[in-house]
């Protein structure tokens, strides 16, 4: 199972939110290529960017330390966050990010099937839920859909990733949504990237038996800058060692 580190950058700085909300931003680096470097140092072999500001806003506003991020490592990275059309997928795919995270976008069928049409497997889906309800727009809007209804909806479309959410868990430390990992990942028969509340490694060792499942990966955030988890030893525990 993958261990991929989080960079959320908002105003050019990497920053970490506790369950998305902005007034809780805490800022770890004014540096965010430093710190992609530091993980890749440390062994990580992909990295989850995000566009906190492009998330809320829906205007992408760290396209340029994305970029820098890119180039500054040898190690692939996804990115999402207040990506709206076409021309910013390819853009965005342009400075050298291996995968573009639709969210909002999404939601709309039309907008999903073309993105997939045109660009396959380098478009993934975020499904960002609260109480397994899907939110869009930097988790501001609750739909009224169900995290489980849009993961067989973008599987029917041909999206072959997606990155899993649970909105109360982000941030906390307090461990995963495990049942609402498991139930997507057994209805669904795509990639599923886990995200929100790892707090220790017996959380990765725990996810790493939804492997079976299709839990092919798990992105750690603020216990990696808390100093909670040591990336070399969840990235071993991701490997089973």
């Amino acid at each position: 199972m993958l261990v991929i580190p989080a960079i959320d950058l908002m105003e050019g700085k990497c920053v970490r939110l506790l369950r998305g909300r902005a007034e809780t931003k805490v800022v770890y680096s004014d540096d965010p290529v430093a710190v992609a470097r530091k993980w890749e140092s440390l062994g990580a072999e992909f990295l989850h960017l995000v566009d906190l500001d492009g998330a809320i806003t829906g205007k992408i506003s760290n396209l340029p330390h994305v970029e820098e991020i890119a180039r500054s490592v040898s190690i692939p990275a996804e990115f999402g966050g207040g990506v709206r059309n076409m021309k910013q997928i390819s853009e965005i795919l342009a400075k050298g990010v291996e995968r573009v995270v639709l969210g909002t976008k999404a939601c709309q069928r039309d907008f999903l099937s073309r993105a997939v049409s045109r660009f396959s497997d380098r478009v993934a889906v975020g499904i960002d839920a609260r109480e397994g309800i899907v939110a869009v727009e930097g988790w501001t809007r609750l739909t009224v859909m169900r995290a489980v209804d849009l993961a067989r909806h973008v599987e029917k479309l041909g999206v072959e990733t997606i990155i899993f959410t649970d909105i109360s868990a982000d941030g906390t430390l307090e461990g995963p949504n495990f049942a609402g990992i498991e139930e997507l990942a057994k209805a669904v028969k795509v990639d599923i990237i886990a995200s929100g509340g790892i707090g220790c490694l017996e959380d990765i060792r725990r996810l790493k038996t939804y492997e079976k499942n299709g839990v092919i990966g798990v992105i750690l955030g603020k216990a990696l800058y808390e100093g909670r988890i040591d990336l070399s030893e969840a990235i071993k525990a991701g490997k089973g060692e």
